[in-house]
């Protein structure tokens, strides 16, 4: 049977969040405002019949489809109604519930303020989302499993002000780093953790 990694409802992607997402996927393009269903399990094959009964039963879009080494990944988008009606066809699949999932575990919480011009510019080497400027706050956050950093990212920008510099939600851990003016980058953070369940 396959393990439940994540079963993540977005009510409402963000305009930065979609926007990256927009910006690797390789399936179809979300809209901002759209509602989104994130589903990882293990083995990662285990993904593919989830998908089948997803986007044959409700009227999504799929956006991810990925099988890597250990896990697999699912993202949909849509309306409301139509994404909660997907997940649910899935969890059928699964002979399981929401509650079945993984609780994400943050591994890595880090605010730095005053980002130093080298620093910044290391950092824009490896993104694919904004750019960070030297003298912004940084906010680093590393998550298990992987797929909860659309989470984090999605409720982050929410609650602040802020830029996506990027984020990975794929592998063994998700990672999101995000800057801004220090007030709005710790606003985001304490959302981004809040998401997650931090302090549960």
């Amino acid at each position: 049977m396959a393990e439940l990694r994540s079963f993540i409802f977005i009510d409402q992607l963000q305009p930065q969040t979609m926007c990256y997402l927009g910006s690797w996927i390789k399936g179809r393009l979300p809209r901002s405002g759209m509602a989104a269903q994130v589903i990882e399990v293990a083995p990662g094959l285990d993904i593919e019949p989830l998908t089948d009964v997803a986007v044959k039963h409700a009227d999504v879009q799929a956006g991810i489809l990925v099988v890597e080494r250990q896990f697999g990944y699912l993202e949909l988008h849509g309306a409301t109604d139509q994404v909660r009606a997907a997940g649910s066809e899935a969890l059928a699949v699964l002979g399981g519930t929401e509650q079945d999932a993984t609780e994400p575990e943050i591994l890595a919480s880090k605010i730095i303020t005053r980002l130093d011009d080298q620093h910044a510019f290391l950092i824009n080497r490896n993104r694919l989302g904004s750019l960070a400027l030297p003298g912004e706050s940084l906010f680093v956050l590393e998550v298990r499993p992987a797929s909860y950093a659309i989470l984090a990212v999605n409720e982050a920008e929410k609650a602040a002000r802020i830029k996506v510099v990027d984020y990975r939600m794929m592998g063994a851990t998700g990672r999101i780093y995000l800057t801004g003016d220090e007030d709005d980058v710790r606003q985001a953070a304490d959302a981004a953790r809040a998401a997650l369940g931090a302090g549960r």
